[in-house]
């Protein structure tokens, strides 16, 4: 399968580069660049790509805009930020528009790449620690309910599982990394993400992780606090936990 690409960068350098980076991959096809947000929006409605990988700052209509009118598209491409910094401000509210994650211009050609087909196979570009840090900040800068008090329509439609699911997707676990949590198959894990994002009328996992912030179900700073954890694997009957290591009490084992 072939993915199409678009590149959209006010500085016909960075265009240039990106797209000979990506022309170098059999499986990648630029189908089109544009300077700003306005073309971008025009050369995706022509060329139906995969993904569009997106300067933040442009003249005429900003990188944030396009995503937003790409995004209302309904069937749009998932859109990469391309950013300088990784905690630009700007990117907080490209992936309230829509964004599927972002990317560092100064980004190894190996990265480009791996984040390409991630995107295009419709996961997040977001690693935990990333995630933790970048939506936690996302959400300290915007207002939001307090916790329990959810803003989302839809959100108290979600079972507890799915609940639990959406908590541990906003702390940054992969697929793999849930089901093991969970002790239930890969398989689960993505049908519990997919009715999560269907009820929720969400794009992505990232998306999804912006919803769980911005509606406090999950509190930045801290670690998810489970509605229903998963109790833990049964103990041995003569295994028990002591506080501070202290050690047991000395059992007197003589015969009467």
């Amino acid at each position: 399968m072939t993915i199409r690409v678009v590149v959209v960068d006010d500085q016909e350098v960075v265009r240039a580069g990106f797209g000979a980076l990506l022309g170098t991959q059999p499986d990648f096809a630029v189908v089109g660049t544009a300077a700003d947000g306005a073309q971008a929006v025009r050369v995706c409605a022509a060329q139906h790509p995969d993904v569009v990988l997106m300067d933040v700052r442009m003249p005429v209509v900003d990188g944030i805009e396009a995503t937003r009118r790409l995004a209302a598209a309904g069937s749009g491409p998932r859109v990469i930020m391309l950013t300088t910094f990784d905690l630009d401000e700007h990117v907080y509210d490209a992936l309230a528009a829509g964004a599927s994650g972002f990317l560092l211009k100064d980004i190894t050609a190996e990265r480009l790449f791996d984040a390409v087909r991630v995107v295009a196979a419709g996961e997040a570009l977001l690693a935990p620690t990333v995630t933790r840090r970048l939506i936690g900040e996302f959400a300290r800068m915007r207002s939001r309910p307090t916790p329990g008090q959810t803003g989302l329509p839809g959100l108290d439609a979600l079972t507890p599982r799915e609940t639990e699911v959406l908590q541990l997707v906003a702390e940054g676990l992969s697929n793999t990394e849930i089901a093991a949590r969970l002790v239930v198959s890969d398989e689960t894990v993505k049908t519990h993400v997919s009715r999560v994002l269907a009820k929720l009328g969400l794009r992505d996992r990232t998306q999804a992780v912006v919803a769980a912030y911005e509606t406090g179900l999950v509190v930045p700073g801290s670690r998810p606090d489970l509605r229903h954890p998963t109790p833990p694997p049964p103990r041995g009957p003569d295994v028990q936990r002591y506080p501070r290591g202290d050690l047991p009490p000395p059992t007197d084992r003589r015969r009467s």
